[in-house]
Parts: structure tokens; C-alpha cells; sequence
């Protein structure tokens, strides 16, 4: 066989190995010319009698990430364009059988009568793992990168190439659903234990065992396929089912507010698939993957969470002209709870680092936080006592700036009081090489007025972390007004390095995260301040696809520090710049009730040692009567609570904060959690269409004031038709 994509040879013994090995990738995906080669293998094996079996392995250090998801969206794109051509039947069938290829690409080998041994390594995820699933022997390296999974849901699709179908009769139904929901990566050891595959043996065992499965006679047949075969939680329609689906009913509804059309897919495919033949079930999962396929969620998902937060990832803002800058020794001024942190993800990363504190026992004390973290995940088997010890050892805690001599990058963490980070920003730089970038990772003040108390503001960026940093995958890139292209290569460079994704913004205060924050923190207040319910405006913000509520959100900052920015911001732009209300709910609060937030256990929440956390009840006193629930528009709480963000985006755009539509979407997703679904803070604009959002703010601004205002771009947008990624990418033509 002639292949491009796969190496093919049989050994003495007649079992063939298939090694996928795509030339100019780091990764192997799956392509529609994947398909097709892997589809001559099948054929092949099944029709070479000499041929025993075949064993699936990768020539690379990783099996595979699974399906090219440009490919899905390109189907999209050609259901448009038959559409409009042929009519909407014709386009649905096209769509439909192109959707499913895969799915009877996968049936064909495991019902081809000759036996497939799946032998991974590394990564192996989505439509990759499904093929490893289809086939009827899995075994797994026992190597520390080795990860399977189905995570399609995080992109708003589920496993759409029979991995419902196959989970659901491998595992108990329950768990089956769990996994499929959650869309966790799975370590080897788990995967066995699961049910999910056979054997884990070591990296260099691993064809071996694998071709002797296939030698010692290893069948063809699926467990599905035996007659009579029975899933392991039994019929869908018996005592032991309804225990199992209406519980699961509540959960979807619980986690979802139904706003993820793939979960309910899920729900749906695997309960009606269980009562099918795998063949017929397999239809039913098509069925509903092609209709997720063309929601606009998943549209929009793909395009944020894979498209363009792997451009980012990638480099997609790196200057083009700057050569790798070196990023060996990295120090970090400031030992609290955010340098501590800042320091683990730099040494995790492999990087030297310098921790600097105004004493050697405060720096000690952010050094043994990285200390925890490891223990943490030593406990729980995800590391050894030996990593603990390297990583401790790439950490040097001191309280003197001498250290930082021959740092390539220094990451300021200090206290939000711009005499303080200028004291430091001069005792760094006296010690400071010339070639090496100081970056301030401060949340609100503008870099450009930071900058003015260094030498070299050339050299000068933000880089803003979030809290907390070991877990929070976004940095926000803030450029001065003096910043120059290799700061920021530098800066990208280093986030790359420590495995988060940047997104690149202007100068401004709150730049661009904490706006969009602040707006829905406000947007809380203000509905409090009206009356609204405390519990139905946390609700509210949930079912919006929030991850927490406006009230709880201030609690996780510090009340304090929401204060604390108000007044500061009043003091710098006058009284009209905040809001009265907010300022008197805040007051009280801190002032008058001394409820800072989480920190101190009492905020709008009270936080008892034990148990779950409660809303505060003196809230109906210091806020008075609250409105009448029933005479609430809950629709509308929701709506204000998104579209105050989305303003606020729109505005930075404006501005020019934000000059790429991407970093505002996967930004808005991963900084501050705004709903997922919609592909991000513009992308929920442009998918509802720039005019009817205009018309949406308009409303909201009658009956609710000027800060649903929308901007002038906005307003043009809505005469044109325009989008923002439409206008990006006229800009770049």
C-alpha cells in the first residue's frame, strides 16, 4: 500500500502494525485523508489471509489529540453553501453522511472479522480514543503523559463517532454519563480500573503485548456483537434504570440550566442508544451529532476554545521580527499568596527562580507554598517526592536584590500602591542586566504610569496573573505606551513556557478582565440596591452560565478591595465615575459591618467552619424591603447580567484595549468564566447579531440607565451588519 499517513508492515508471524506517523506534525489528527488510509488498512487486513490481526500505534511521543475540528467547521461551511444551491435537504443529507463517516469508518473495523489491538502512548483524546474504543483490544503505556478521554464536550459537542455508544455498554451507566459530561483526561491505571481498557504495561512493552493478544487469539468480536450481550447497568426500562435516569435528568438540568445542547445530546444518545442494537445505536448518536454539529454553540465554541486559543497558544501576537528571547532565571519580588504562585508555575515550568521578599522569612514562606502544592499532588499520585525536591531546589528565597542579577525576566507581585511598586521597580533595575524585561503583574493601575519610574520603559510590560495562578490558565499581556516588541516577545515567550495562554491587550485602567468583572459585579450591587432578592440574583447569574454569582464573585476578591477600587477610582476621576449606590452597599458592608469577604468568613455570604456557605440574612437590612420574587423578570436579570459584560468588551474595543476579537472571547472565557457557550464576550454579540444586541441595550438602558448605552461601534455595527471577527479580519486583508 501506497500510504502517506501510516506505516504498514506485517511481521513473521502474520500480525501487521499500522503506525501513524503524519509527516510535518507534532500531532497526529484525523483528516479526511486519515480516514481514507485508515480505511485501505482495514481493508487490507480483512481481506489478506495472511494477515492474523492488526495492531494501531504512533510513531510520535504522542498517539493522537483526535479530529482536526477545522474539518467539522469546514462542513458547516459547505451545508451553507449547498443550501443555497441544491435546498436544505439536499444539504442536510450531504451534511448528515459526512458527519457519520467517521462513525462507520470505525464500525467497519471492529466488525471487519479480524482482530485490532489498539497500543497507546501519550495523549489520546476525542475521535482518537474512539478509534482505540472500536477496536477490540486497548492497551495503554504506563508512562506519566499517557492520558485517554472524550472531551468534545468542552468545545460544545460530545464523542459523535460512537464513543457514547461504546462507554455506555463498557461501563456502568452512571459513570459512563459522568465521564462523558465532564470530559476528564484519564491517567492508564484509571482506565483499566474503569473498565475501559485491558492492559498497562511499560512504554517498551507495549506492541509487544498488544501483537500478543492478536497471537494468542485474540477475538474479533465486541463484547456488543456476543448475542445476548448485556451492559453492565442492565435495561434502561427496569428498577436498576430508573434509579439511574431520573437522577441523571437533575443533574444534567442542575450543572447545564440547559444552556449546553451537547450535554442534553448526550442524555438523550445514550438513553435511547442502550435500548438498540450497536448498529442502530450508532445511527441514533449521528442523528444528534449532526444536529449539535450545526448549533450555534458549538460553532462558537469551537471557534474560541479550540480555533483561537490555539493561535494564541501558538504565538499568534509574538512579533514577527524578534528572535527567541532567553528565559533561563526568572525572579519574582513579592512572596504573597499571587508571587508564590507565580514562582511554583515558573520553576514547575523548568525555569530558575529568584523569590524576593522584604525578609528571608516572608520569602521562605512563598517558597513553602510551591512546597504545599507539590505535596498536594504527591498525596494524590500525581508526583514524587523527587520532583518536590527538584522543583524546591530551582527556587531561591531571599530578602536581597542582589540575587535578581542575571534574572532574564523579573515579575513584580507587590502590594497595588504605585509608591510601593516604584520603590521596588528602582531597586530592581540596579541590579537588572540591560537585556532583561521587568513585567508589574498588577490588576488595575495603568502600566504606562508604572512605567515612569523606570530607566527603561522599553523594556517595561504587564503581565497580569489571575488568582489563584496555579490554577487560573489565562495571563493578560498589558503594553505600555513604550513598550517595545521584545518585552513583549519576552513576556509571550514566558507564558508559553509556563503552559497558560496570553492574550495581549493596550494600556488602560482595569485593562481589559477587570472591567468586564467589575461590570457584572456591579450589575449585582445594583440589584440588590433595587430590591432584587439576594438568592435569585446569585440564580440568576448561574443559570446566565456564570460559574458563580455576581455577590459571591466580590466575596472570592475581598468586599474590601472592590471598596477600595471605588474610592480610589473617585478620588482619580470624580464622583460621576462610580456609582452611589454601590458605594453606600460597599460602605456598609466594610465599614459598618466589617465583612471583607471569604477572607475573614463574612461577606454577602457567612462562611462557617463547617458546612456550606450561606447568604448573609442581614443583607434584607442593610438593603430594605426586597421586591416581591414573582414580580421579578428573571429573563431580564439574566440578560443584564451578560450583556453588561459584553458592553463593557465592546467598549474596550472601542478604546482599543483589545485590537483582536479573539483575546476578547478567550479571555472573557478563561479569565472570568463568561458563559462558555457563547463563544465569549463578542462572539455572544455577533451570534445574536450586532442590531438585535442594540436593540437589547436599548430596552435595558429605558428602564435601567446610561450604562447599558451602547458605544458607537456598536451602533455602526448594527447599521452595517457587521461583526467584530468580520471587521477583524477586513482590517487584516
Amino acid at each position: 500500500m501506497n500510504l502517506t499517513h501510516f506505516r504498514f508492515e506485517t511481521d513473521a508471524d502474520g500480525v501487521a502494525l499500522a503506525t501513524w506517523d503524519m509527516a510535518g506534525r507534532s500531532m497526529n489528527v484525523i483528516t479526511p485523508e486519515v480516514m481514507d488510509e485508515l480505511g485501505r488498512i482495514v481493508d487490507e487486513v480483512a481481506g489478506n489471509p495472511a494477515i492474523k490481526g492488526c495492531v494501531i500505534a504512533s510513531g510520535k511521543e504522542t498517539f493522537s489529540g483526535g479530529a482536526d475540528l477545522t474539518m467539522l467547521q469546514g462542513l458547516g461551511a459547505e451545508y451553507a453553501r449547498l443550501a443555497g444551491e441544491r435546498g436544505e435537504e439536499e444539504a442536510m443529507r450531504f451534511f448528515f453522511e459526512e458527519s457519520r463517516r467517521l462513525t462507520l469508518l470505525y464500525r467497519r473495523l471492529e466488525t471487519c472479522g479480524k482482530p485490532f489491538a489498539a497500543a497507546v502512548h501519550g495523549t489520546c483524546l476525542g475521535g482518537a480514543f474512539e478509534l482505540a474504543l472500536a477496536c477490540h483490544h486497548r492497551v495503554l503505556s504506563d508512562d506519566e503523559k499517557t492520558r485517554v478521554g472524550l472531551p468534545e464536550i468542552k468545545v460544545g459537542l460530545f464523542p459523535g463517532a460512537g464513543g457514547t455508544q461504546r462507554v455506555a455498554r463498557l461501563m456502568q451507566t452512571g459513570d459512563a454519563l459522568q465521564m462523558l459530561f465532564k470530559g476528564d483526561q484519564i491517567r492508564p491505571l484509571m482506565a483499566r480500573n474503569m473498565g475501559l481498557v485491558h492492559a498497562v504495561v511499560p512504554r517498551a512493552d507495549l506492541v509487544a503485548t498488544a501483537k500478543a493478544w492478536i497471537k494468542g487469539g485474540g477475538s474479533a468480536v465486541a463484547p456488543w456483537d456476543v448475542p445476548k450481550f448485556k451492559a453492565p447497568s442492565g435495561k434502561v426500562y427496569s428498577p436498576a434504570g430508573m434509579m439511574i435516569w431520573p437522577p441523571a435528568n437533575a443533574i444534567y438540568r442542575r450543572e447545564t440550566h440547559d444552556n449546553y445542547p451537547a450535554a442534553r445530546a448526550i442524555l438523550q444518545a445514550v438513553y435511547e442508544g442502550l435500548q438498540l442494537p450497536m448498529d442502530l445505536a450508532l445511527k441514533v448518536e449521528s442523528r444528534y451529532f449532526a444536529k449539535i454539529l450545526r448549533s450555534p454553540q458549538a460553532a462558537a465554541m469551537i471557534r474560541t476554545l479550540f480555533v483561537s486559543m490555539g493561535e494564541l497558544n501558538k504565538g499568534a501576537r509574538r512579533p514577527k521580527g524578534v528572535g527567541e528571547v532567553p528565559l533561563k532565571r526568572v525572579g519574582v519580588v513579592g512572596a504573597g499568596f499571587m508571587g508564590a504562585g507565580i514562582a511554583y508555575v515558573t520553576a514547575n515550568a523548568g525555569m530558575e527562580v529568584v523569590l524576593v521578599d522584604q525578609s528571608a522569612e516572608a520569602a521562605e514562606k512563598g517558597k513553602a507554598y510551591a512546597h504545599k502544592l507539590v505535596s498536594d499532588q504527591i498525596m494524590k499520585g500525581r508526583a514524587k517526592s523527587a520532583d518536590r525536591d527538584a522543583l524546591l531546589g530551582r527556587i531561591t528565597a531571599t530578602a536581597d536584590y542582589a540575587a535578581l542579577a542575571g534574572c532574564d525576566l523579573v515579575v513584580e507581585a507587590v502590594f497595588e500602591d504605585p509608591r510601593v511598586k516604584a520603590e521596588v521597580i528602582a531597586k530592581v533595575e540596579a541590579v537588572l542586566g540591560p537585556d532583561a524585561v521587568f513585567a508589574s503583574n498588577t490588576s488595575t493601575l495603568p502600566i504606562s504610569g508604572l512605567a515612569k519610574a523606570s530607566a527603561r520603559p522599553q523594556s517595561f510590560i504587564g503581565i497580569h496573573f489571575f488568582s489563584p495562578v496555579e490554577k487560573m490558565m489565562l495571563v493578560e499581556i498589558i503594553l505600555g505606551r513604550e513598550t517595545g516588541e521584545r518585552a513583549l516577545a519576552a513576556a509571550l515567550d514566558y507564558v508559553r513556557a509556563i503552559r497558560k495562554t496570553p492574550i495581549v491587550v493596550n494600556d488602560a485602567r482595569g485593562f481589559f478582565a477587570n472591567r468586564c468583572v467589575g461590570a457584572y459585579i456591579l450589575e449585582g450591587h445594583l440589584m440588590l440596591a433595587e430590591g432584587v432578592p439576594a438568592a435569585m440574583i446569585e440564580n440568576a447569574g448561574r443559570q446566565a452560565g456564570m460559574p458563580v454569582g455576581p455577590l459571591s464573585l466580590n466575596d472570592e476578591v475581598g468586599v474590601d478591595l472592590a471598596l477600595k477600587i471605588v474610592k480610589a477610582t473617585k478620588a482619580q476621576l470624580g464622583e460621576g465615575a462610580v456609582d452611589p449606590h454601590q458605594e453606600r452597599l460597599l460602605t456598609a458592608l466594610v465599614e459598618g459591618e466589617g465583612r471583607l469577604g471569604r477572607k475573614n468568613r463574612k461577606g454577602f455570604y457567612d462562611y462557617p467552619e463547617q458546612g456550606q456557605k450561606r447568604l448573609w440574612p442581614g443583607l434584607r437590612d442593610l438593603c430594605g424591603p426586597a421586591l416581591d420574587p414573582d414580580s421579578v423578570n428573571f429573563t431580564e436579570l439574566k440578560q443584564r447580567l451578560l450583556v453588561t459584560q459584553a458592553l463593557e468588551a465592546a467598549r474596550t474595543v472601542q478604546e482599543g484595549v483589545v485590537t483582536d476579537p479573539r483575546e476578547a472571547d478567550v479571555g472573557s472565557i478563561l479569565g472570568f468564566g463568561f458563559a462558555p457557550f457563547t463563544g465569549g464576550a463578542l462572539s455572544y454579540i455577533d451570534f445574536m447579531g450586532a442590531a438585535a444586541f442594540v436593540e437589547l441595550c436599548r430596552t435595558l438602558e429605558a428602564k435601567h440607565g446610561a450604562r447599558f448605552a451602547p458605544p458607537p461601534n456598536l451602533l455602526a455595527m448594527a447599521e452595517t451588519g457587521a461583526t467584530f471577527y468580520g471587521e477583524a479580519a477586513r482590517q487584516a486583508a
